[in-house]
């Protein structure tokens, strides 16, 4: 009888599915105006010698429109279409937390659980951590892509596996946090949610969320790729943009699931979101779950769900994840007030935002609906003179997470450096900034009693970081030589060298050549890549070893040897 049961399920889920695919096959009708529109924000990318995007606009249960622009394969002159499956990167994470819901639902697990009832070999940290923990980003695991960064792998180069991960994990002294204090987004944790569904169900991750997901929903082409090997017919590779105004392939290279690794289609999407409002897998209560939220143990609530952030644009509500991988760019936002949606799928590398041309796209679609304030350019933006930019640029540090901010002027704007780019900073006011491309504002404090300025910076996910100011500092050759030498750490293997040449400190370890680091004061160096802080021998006052973060891995400890 129970088999019978579960034959009957799979059969009207299959038979809703179908229903699904044919309506959205019937797109209701859009004004030529609009979809004329929303062709002008992808201009950029129609093109045959170029990679781009697939967009599919979903509303009241239908794809109302659904195109294509650019190349999929520019090798083979193959172009993209809206049945082209992509690359998603962390979008793929709602994916992973459905299944942990499903088998939650089951009663085969509790989002209470601690992990190691699951994954015993995973190092005993001071503190428990749960499967709500992982779920929500507040376990304090250190980021699997920065670990083995600092471990010698190359993120996309070298191939990666889940032993791989389980090789670094096994390593780890501390956590970055205790578990449940704060949000940090940490890749860890979904990659050991993955293989919490392989362990608990008996299938791997792929399997399961077919059997489970894809196949009820008539989600034909989409599947958690397990093996970076395997041939996926039509699929849209990955790019780069090159300073020649070329590309150069940027495709992933990792059998590792659960963070990442799901591959789909705009029209999949479709089908995906639309079970928020139909709830065809997961039940009524699916879409609760997913949008639960936990409180950190102080009270606060945590910005993250399960694979999701709600959060607001423009006075709606959206809920929403982006992805981003090699030349893999993803985002997937709904407002589920409006029963609206679009999903955009990119391989153009960072060229191509997707989050911005969704929000384009919704501009156009829900010009009338939006009540809000969210900055929109020029309107709510203000001019502040040079000469009051001019005291808000230089160094910010924050110790806690021993992470330094660098502010600077460029074409008369204050500019936050990211990796080796400033992004432009659109003053809200004379004391509060907003930077459009990662969507977080900077506000300025008036200086304490001692006069030091602050800065104090709120993410997009409504988390916040204060941070002060640090007066200019520089360091003689004689001083970089005390910091030269080779250090190690009990959570990774390579030997790290610091070296002085030409009045800079350089860091290097395996497979990745000298970087310099830039003095932000005393025994405090960083580049776009990590900050270190030097440690020094209580007794003697030489250095004894370093602490080193990353953003993701905070204070990682390094002695120095002999």
């Amino acid at each position: 009888m129970k088999d019978r049961r579960r034959l009957l399920v799979k059969f009207i889920g299959s038979a809703s599915a179908l229903l699904i695919v044919c309506a959205s096959l019937v797109a209701q009708p859009v004004a030529e105006s609009q979809t004329k529109a929303v062709d002008a924000v992808f201009a950029k990318w129609n093109r045959s010698d170029s990679p781009g995007c697939a967009l599919a606009i979903m509303q009241d249960g239908h794809i109302v429109y659904k195109h294509a622009y650019g190349m999929a394969d520019l090798e083979h002159n193959s172009p993209i279409s809206p049945q082209t499956p992509f690359h998603v990167a962390s979008v793929s994470k709602q994916f992973t937390a459905a299944a942990v819901i499903l088998l939650a639902e089951d009663g085969k697990l509790s989002l209470d659980d601690e992990i190691h009832k699951y994954i015993p070999e995973l190092p005993q940290f001071q503190y428990p951590i749960t499967i709500s923990n992982l779920l929500h980003h507040s376990s304090g695991l250190r980021d699997q892509w920065d670990l083995l960064e600092l471990a010698g792998w190359r993120y996309s180069l070298d191939l990666i596996t889940n032993d791989d991960v389980f090789s670094v994990l096994r390593r780890q002294k501390e956590l970055n946090f205790r578990p449940g204090e704060r949000f940090l987004y940490s890749n860890t944790g979904y990659t050991l949610l993955g293989e919490i569904v392989k362990r608990v169900s008996g299938e791997s991750l792929r399997n399961f969320t077919t059997e489970r997901m894809f196949k009820p929903l008539g989600m034909n082409g989409t599947h958690f790729r397990d093996d970076h090997a395997e041939l996926i017919h039509g699929q849209a590779y990955g790019y780069q943009p090159v300073k020649s105004g070329s590309w150069r392939l940027s495709v992933i290279n990792f059998d590792t699931v659960g963070a990442t690794s799901l591959f789909t289609t705009v029209e999949d999407l479709f089908l995906w979101d639309e079970n928020f409002h139909q709830h065809r897998v997961g039940g009524p209560s699916f879409s609760d779950l997913m949008l639960r939220r936990e409180h950190f143990n102080d009270g606060r609530l945590n910005p993250y769900a399960m694979g999701l952030i709600e959060s607001k644009y423009r006075g709606l509500t959206i809920v929403a994840h982006a992805g981003s991988d090699a030349g893999y760019r993803a985002y997937l936002v709904r407002f589920p007030e409006l029963h609206f949606s679009v999903a955009c799928l990119c391989n153009a590398g960072p060229s191509a935002d997707p989050v911005l041309l969704s929000r384009k796209v919704a501009d156009v679609f829900l010009d009338s609906s939006f009540r809000g304030a969210h900055p929109s350019p020029p309107q709510q933006y203000v001019d502040v003179p040079i000469e009051q930019l001019g005291p808000k640029a230089g160094l910010y540090w924050n110790g806690q997470i021993n992470d330094v901010m660098e502010l600077d002027i460029k074409d008369s704007k204050l500019s936050l450096l990211d990796g080796d780019e400033l992004l432009p900073l659109q003053a809200l006011a004379s004391d509060r900034f907003f930077c459009e491309q990662d969507g977080a504002e900077i506000r300025f404090e008036p200086a304490d009693s001692q006069g030091k300025q602050k800065a104090v910076v709120i993410r997009s996910t409504g988390e916040s970081n204060a941070y002060d100011f640090l007066p200019s500092w520089s360091s003689g050759s004689d001083q970089l030589n005390e910091f030269t030498g080779d250090y190690l750490s009990d959570e990774i293997d390579p030997l790290y060298r610091l070296a002085s040449s030409a009045g800079k400190l350089t860091i290097s370890w395996l497979k990745h050549s000298a970087r310099d680091l830039k003095p932000a004061g005393p025994d405090l160096f960083y580049n776009s890549d990590l900050t270190i802080q030097f440690v020094r021998d209580p007794h003697t006052g030489a250095v004894s070893g370093f602490v080193l973060s990353t953003g993701r891995i905070q204070n990682m400890k390094f002695r120095k040897s002999p």
